[in-house]
């Protein structure tokens, strides 16, 4: 098969957070129609555990492990360059030097690198065949909103950090075969901003694997199912995920439990921040911080949560929690890129009242059955991974047939 080089922030496995599920998922179908070589970076230590995982998946491996305390120091240092201080947090002199190797030995006929942070790697280099780059999201777009909403000297690091990403972006559109975003909503964005490149800027959807989030297996109890419960699932030091769930915790579960005293929020998501944390002090509230499965956690909510005010592309939390039969309350933000209902298959409300509202509905009707079925149905019909990847075939399929691969 022809040699593929693939470049991704971090290990993309196991698939249960953003960034890697998208990555694991794409990389599981290009490895039918390609030798994959995988060059990614580690800066969790319990992602070790995990590289074997992806082995049959893959020609060889390149993991080039990050310090986070020091890459955090090496960002500060980016303060007097001309980089982005993402960019730097992920730059790695062995992962380069592997890069050239197998640019000069295998020369892949196609380079696919996940996120405009590892761009950087290929874009002045030679013989990198067909260069896709799977931006995700309009990344400078999330840094000039978090410089709008900051205040203090973070907001002149934010500026900086969404002009320099915006010219790594521009670069990208105009460098690269194709720039794939999560939704067409980001794609017609992108495209907007770069109309020269408007032909090779494409929206592939996120998908969600419905036979793993399936509501008709048995989940074990992990909090007092005769209450009712509301949960969040993300990464917890993420900051727009932080936002979501302060805002929630502070201003929409009081309204919640002034009408349904028992309520209770339950945020569950590996890597909490203080400010996090401090939530759990809140009658109510409970911080799981890394689990080994959210499922139990979605399948006995009284509703999922996603009150996203800072929000870019497809959330997977929604995704999954529509999968799993289970009501989600949203803002517009979170569902945007989701081609669901506002009505029958979420609920959007975008209000302190409007939030609390909805879930007080939720909590005291029998609405939540009737939407979440209607979710699950969503899902099925228009999520399915194999499906949404297909809108890649055009620029990645070979003229050959596929590899069939075991489950991974």
């Amino acid at each position: 098969m022809p040699d593929l080089l693939f470049l991704a922030q971090r290990l993309p496995y196991p698939p249960t957070k953003g960034e890697k599920i998208r990555a694991f998922h794409e990389l599981k179908y290009l490895a039918q129609y390609y030798d994959i070589h995988l060059g990614c970076l580690i800066d969790d230590p319990d992602d070790h555990q995990y590289i074997d995982a992806l082995r049959p998946l893959c020609r060889d491996i390149y993991v080039a492990q990050v310090n986070r305390r020091i890459a955090r120091l090496a960002c500060l240092g980016g303060l007097l360059t001309a980089d982005a201080l993402s960019v730097v947090y992920f730059r790695h002199r062995g992962l380069i030097d592997w890069v050239h190797s197998v640019i000069e030995t295998a020369v892949p006929s196609m380079t696919f690198v996940y996120s405009s942070n590892m761009a950087p790697y290929i874009l002045d280099l030679p013989n990198t065949g067909t260069r896709v780059v799977d931006l995700v999201d309009v990344d400078s777009e999330k840094w000039r909103a978090f410089a709008e909403t900051t205040r203090g000297p973070m907001r002149l690091v934010y500026r900086r950090e969404w002009r320099k990403i915006a010219d790594l972006e521009r670069r990208i559109a105009r460098e690269c075969d194709l720039s794939a975003l999560v939704s067409d909503a980001e794609a017609a964005l992108f495209a907007r901003q770069h109309p020269d490149c408007a032909r090779s800027i494409r929206g592939v959807s996120n998908g969600v694997d419905h036979r793993y989030f399936d509501p008709a297996l048995d989940y074990p109890a992990v909090y007092d199912t005769s209450r009712p419960n509301f949960v969040f699932t993300g990464t917890m030091d993420y900051p727009p995920n932080a936002d979501a769930v302060i805002w929630f915790a502070a201003e929409i579960l009081p309204l919640i439990q002034a009408s349904v005293p028992a309520a209770q929020f339950q945020i569950v998501g590996s890597n909490p921040s203080p400010e996090v944390l401090k939530l759990a002090r809140r009658d109510g509230v409970f911080v799981s911080g890394r689990v080994a499965d959210v499922r139990p956690y979605i399948a006995h909510a009284t509703a999922s949560v996603a009150p996203m005010r800072i929000a870019r592309g497809i959330q997977n939390k929604v995704l999954e929690a529509m999968a799993m039969a289970r009501p989600v309350v949203l803002t517009a933000a979170a569902l945007e890129g989701i081609a669901a209902d506002p009505m029958l298959e979420t609920i959007v409300a975008d209000t302190t009242a409007d939030f609390a509202a909805a879930c007080c509905r939720l909590a005291t009707t029998t609405d939540g059955t009737a939407i979440g079925a209607a979710a699950r149905h969503r899902v099925i019909r228009n999520y399915d991974w194999d499906a949404t990847l297909r809108q890649f075939d055009d620029i990645l399929r070979p003229a050959r047939p596929p590899v069939l691969l075991e489950a991974v």
